[in-house]
């Protein structure tokens, strides 16, 4: 009769916890609500007041600049801890 075969690793190594806590730099938290609310504000804006001096030169690219801040937040806010 053949002997069974036992295994001489474990079956599970759980990895190494690190000792390094990941914090998020002090700027970061107010610099993602500043752009988000930026984004907001020149889009409502641009609505409310269409013919303003300086946005009103600018036309439909008002909304690309308020959503390139909008999602300029959102791209900070994917580093946050």
């Amino acid at each position: 009769m053949p002997k069974p075969r036992t295994r001489k690793k474990a079956v599970y190594t759980p990895p190494q916890k690190s000792q390094q806590v990941k914090v998020s730099p002090r700027w970061l938290a107010p610099t993602m609500v500043a752009a988000w609310l930026i984004g907001i504000l020149w889009i409502a804006t641009y609505y409310v007041a269409p013919r303003a001096p300086f946005i009103g030169d600018l036309q439909n690219w008002n909304l690309l600049i308020g959503f390139v801040f909008i999602i300029f937040g959102v791209v900070l806010s994917t580093r946050w801890r």
